[in-house]
């Protein structure tokens, strides 16, 4: 009896060490990091903010809808699995924008009829819209992300936007190509992953250069 009480307490005397140590001090130093200078921004969202509204965050894309698809000022992301139903018809736009509140791939495989359905009709609606031969269309301007709120598109897909957004926007294309370039991230370290454009940044910097 009295080892049972002693091995009791000793597990108790445990648990609420570790209680304390996990459940208290671990989430504080987390919380304290996260507040430093130059991190604080990462931790609350990346959220990108103009004249003091919050309008998303660099982390997560969600592709701009035009009011007139006939005269579409804007560069758009990758598209998404998980697409909102803009029309209401049971089915969602092929092209976006994604759905905020959830993320994810499709999950299919590369020979997926039903997939290389999709990307040839989003490759259609991207051609049609930019005034290009479907050949000219890039891989990532057709298919998704794996978590289908990627914030950033290739500088190809960009540069294929570019004469649209430069005549929609009332700017020549040199300008918009300047802007794209500022709005461009290299490798990481040098040699990682592949250049991105981030949309968001990008489209902010193009409606202030109308003004």
């Amino acid at each position: 009896m009295n080892s049972l009480y002693k091995q009791t307490m000793a597990g108790l005397r445990v648990l609420l060490l570790l209680t304390v140590i996990t459940g208290v001090l671990y989430p504080l130093g987390v919380w304290a990091v996260s507040r430093l200078p130059g991190l604080q921004a990462n931790a609350e969202g990346s959220v990108v903010t103009v004249a003091g509204q919050q309008v998303g965050s660099d982390l997560i894309g969600i592709d701009p809808v035009a009011k007139d698809p006939n005269h579409d000022p804007w560069f758009h992301n990758r598209p998404s699995a998980v697409a909102l139903d803009l029309d209401g018809d049971g089915s969602p736009d092929p092209l976006g924008p994604a759905d905020p509140s959830t993320s994810g791939g499709s999950n299919k495989g590369p020979f997926n009829k039903d997939l290389l359905a999709t990307i040839q009709q989003r490759k259609d609606l991207i051609a049609k819209r930019e005034g290009v031969s479907p050949a000219q269309v890039p891989a990532d301007a057709v298919t998704a992300s794996a978590s289908g709120l990627d914030p950033a598109i290739s500088p190809a897909y960009a540069e294929l936007q570019v004469k649209r957004v430069a005549r929609e926007n009332g700017l020549t294309e040199d300008q918009v190509r300047a802007l794209v370039k500022d709005n461009t991230v290299g490798r990481g370290l040098g040699v990682l992953g592949e250049p991105g454009v981030n949309v968001l940044k990008l489209n902010l910097a193009v409606q202030a250069a109308r003004r």
